[in-house]
């Protein structure tokens, strides 16, 4: 089984709403597929945020 090739993000918008347990962050990631609607609590979007960082640090290493 060949795995798909990732998704291409092309647009990110980001928002709050309201729930009956508090605020939640929605990241909306446009791709070359359609649309992810992400909804975050704190918690994942610290995560996605060490998430970032790792990457933008592999990047780095791989520039020098």
């Amino acid at each position: 089984m060949e795995k798909a090739p990732p998704f291409v993000p092309t647009e990110f918008h980001v928002g709050t709403v309201r729930d009956e347990k508090g605020h939640l962050g929605i990241l909306s990631i446009q791709t070359t597929q359609g649309r992810l609607d992400v909804a975050l609590d704190r918690q994942a979007a610290d995560a996605i945020v060490k998430a970032v960082e790792a990457i933008r640090s592999k990047l780095e290493s791989a520039d020098t």
